[in-house]
């Protein structure tokens, strides 16, 4: 039997079927799922040391359990000490299994660990569907140990779903447990 991540199985058996109830699909496919979720950390040092990029790198493989793709300067901002084609940071994107595990650490170990959290931001939403989250620091996921870090560097995780208002995407996050802030706050 093939393997099957807990937040795959929780959309399948509970998630799916009380948005269903909730907004009142006609079609099975008009149900909003996650497509997508992409891993961002930018490189700030990186101008002066490129060894940076380069451990940012390998930071990214542990969190996201995949590798990354270093990202480029477009062009050259002589103001910023940037020239065209200099690694400046990598970022990740995560399907299917990978993007529900990652999804599943975030949501019941990563966040808990942010200093003084209080819930994400419920208005981090696009307007579309998609759920923006910055974290300002690597060290909330256990993958990384304290001691082999250099730097502290944050990183931004876009979760991009199928759904077409905010609203939709709200409740489908809500029913993977995100610790959304109003929430705490309403209680």
């Amino acid at each position: 039997m093939a393997y099957s991540p807990r937040l795959k199985d929780v959309y399948e058996k509970d998630v799916r079927d009380s948005l269903q109830k909730e907004f009142e699909y006609g079609n099975v496919m008009e149900i909003p799922k996650l497509e997508k979720i992409v891993l961002n950390m930018g490189v700030g040092g990186a101008v002066n040391d490129t060894k940076k990029v380069k451990k940012a790198v390998e930071e990214m493989t542990k969190i996201a359990g995949q590798a990354p793709v270093t990202t480029r300067a477009k062009k050259s901002i002589a103001g910023f000490k940037v020239r065209e084609n200099m690694p400046l940071g990598c970022k990740v994107t995560l399907r299917g299994n990978r993007m529900y595990e990652f999804l599943d650490r975030l949501i019941q170990v990563a966040l808990p660990r942010v200093r003084d959290f209080r819930g994400v931001n419920d208005k981090s939403f696009d307007g579309r569907g998609n759920y923006a989250l910055g974290l300002k620091e690597q060290l909330v996921f256990t993958e990384i140990n304290y001691d082999d870090v250099d730097d502290i560097r944050g990183m931004d995780i876009i979760i991009c779903t199928t759904a077409k208002t905010d609203k939709e995407a709200h409740a489908l996050l809500s029913g993977f447990q995100m610790p959304f802030a109003s929430k705490a706050g309403e209680k």
